[in-house]
């Protein structure tokens, strides 16, 4: 089965993501698109982050009746802060008939060799990497790039709606419904 694993914060998930995981699946040779909910992302400040389990949760709560989509906490388990290289080595050896792709943005692209052991992704796994506005890829990528033109994109961060959140604002329709009750219902962000 081949695998398109998006990994993130997702701190909330929110509409823009799950549109882009939806064209992925359209657009690729993708079966399933993975979120894999890092609990600390190396670049990011772990104390801005809703806890793990939470924001799991609500991933597989604005999912919950897709087939093609799930929910990964595979990074829960292995050694913090949170790698990709680690984690693609860690599920190449698991689930050895998965082929697995990354999904990312052309902004997260363009930082790409800051990463951990970026050669050895860059060498071993497909990237589908969606155009950003103001994040142009030129020339000729490698072999394993797939550079997706056409991504409906959002500007919609996360950001932004933990800080509505903050301010007692709405944020209907920026993220999934099932999310939204969720949050709501637990008092996440405030």
């Amino acid at each position: 089965m081949n695998i398109g694993l998006y990994f993130g914060s997702f701190n909330p998930i929110h509409i823009g993501h799950c549109i882009i995981a939806n064209f992925i699946k359209n657009e690729t040779p993708v079966d399933q698109v993975w979120f894999v909910v890092s609990p600390q992302n190396p670049f990011k400040k772990a104390g801005s982050l809703l806890n793990e389990y939470n924001r799991l949760h609500l991933v597989q709560k604005a999912i919950e009746n897709n087939h093609s989509m799930r929910a990964s906490d595979v990074e829960f388990h292995l050694e913090r802060p949170s790698y990709t290289a680690y984690t693609l080595g860690h599920l190449r050896e698991k689930y050895p008939a998965h082929r697995f792709a990354v999904i990312m943005g052309s902004d997260s692209y363009q930082n790409i060799d800051n990463w951990r052991n970026a050669s050895y992704i860059k060498e071993n796994f497909q990237l589908y990497v969606y155009l950003r506005p103001g994040f142009e890829l030129t020339g000729a990528e490698a072999e394993q790039v797939s550079i997706l033109k056409g991504a409906p994109l959002l500007e919609i961060s996360a950001t932004q709606i933990r800080q509505y959140i903050r301010d007692k604002k709405s944020i209907r329709y920026l993220v999934p419904e099932e999310v939204r009750e969720e949050i709501e219902r637990n008092g996440y962000y405030r």
